[in-house]
């Protein structure tokens, strides 16, 4: 398993937003003979127990496997947030998590009192680590001076077409893990990228290969890829043997100047500027 320098994260994960069912079930299960050792889910994807049966299907032992869950923004209060945290565990069919986080912050819920809800829920053995979500860099350094415990990660969008330089420092200084979700934006235009498609001809790879290759190389940084198609499970976990050079990491990086975000809502924070 290869982890994230300096974390217990693994450097990469399934992501399962917007899957369901049986088709979930099936795809955790087959995430897990590629070699995937994390799966990422939320209270928000209505997939909980999807993936709890998928991970029960699998020969792979629950040890083995590093499950993040979250829980939704409007369930932030310290009540309604335990309460969320017992209930991902039942659709889960699980007796704990390795890592709970708050999907996005709330500005009408104080986040002392969530994060004091975090803590509880960890020192109760609900999960084994506690981290942040979609978090800004202020909202980050607050929600660290709140807590007892390490936060021991970010999770946000991240990919070639997004500037997260400021996040990304700020989980560097940290010592917190920044776990990048749509780290393939929508593949389209960005495979299309000729920083991306002149390294995929180079290494004889394709371009999801060199896009996810482009964030585990970076220092502290994971990232969790979804799909809906089994082969490309295999093909999106095989990319720890190979490098880009620096210049190839740096022209992939270029591509930040677009700044095209797709996960915006009404309730987003207001985002760190480039």
């Amino acid at each position: 398993m290869h982890l994230i320098e300096g974390s217990v994260i693994p450097a990469t994960g399934f992501g399962t937003w917007t899957l369901k069912g049986d088709d979930c079930s099936e795809l955790v299960g087959q995430a897990l003979a590629a070699g995937y050792r994390a799966i990422d889910t939320a209270a928000s994807y209505d997939n909980e127990e999807a993936v709890g049966a998928g991970l029960r299907a699998s020969p792979v032992p629950r040890g083995d496997v590093f499950v993040t869950t979250k829980v939704w923004w409007t369930d932030l209060a310290p009540a309604d947030f335990e309460r969320s945290a017992e209930a991902s565990l039942r659709r889960l069919g699980l007796d704990h998590v390795d890592l709970l986080l708050i999907h996005w912050p709330n500005p009408k819920i104080a986040l002392k009192d969530t994060v004091a809800a975090l803590n509880r829920v960890q020192r109760q053995g609900l999960t084994r680590h506690i981290g942040l979500a979609n978090f800004t860099t202020s909202l980050m350094a607050e929600a660290m001076g709140l807590s007892d415990v390490p936060l021991i990660c970010n999770q946000v969008e991240y990919h070639p077409y997004l500037d997260q330089k400021k996040v990304y420092d700020a989980c560097r200084a940290a010592g917190m893990a920044m776990i990048s979700y749509c780290p393939l934006y929508r593949g389209g235009p960005l495979f299309e990228e000729p920083a991306v498609t002149r390294a995929a001809a180079s290494h004889g790879r394709t371009p999801a290969q060199i896009v996810l290759r482009w964030h585990v190389q970076q220092r502290g940084v994971g990232a969790i890829p979804r799909t809906t198609r089994k082969e490309r499970l295999a093909e999106n976990a095989a990319i720890f043997d190979f490098s880009l050079s620096e210049a190839e990491m740096d022209e992939i990086g270029a591509l930040r100047s677009a700044h095209r975000r797709i996960c915006d809502y009404g309730f987003s924070p207001e985002w760190d500027l480039p």
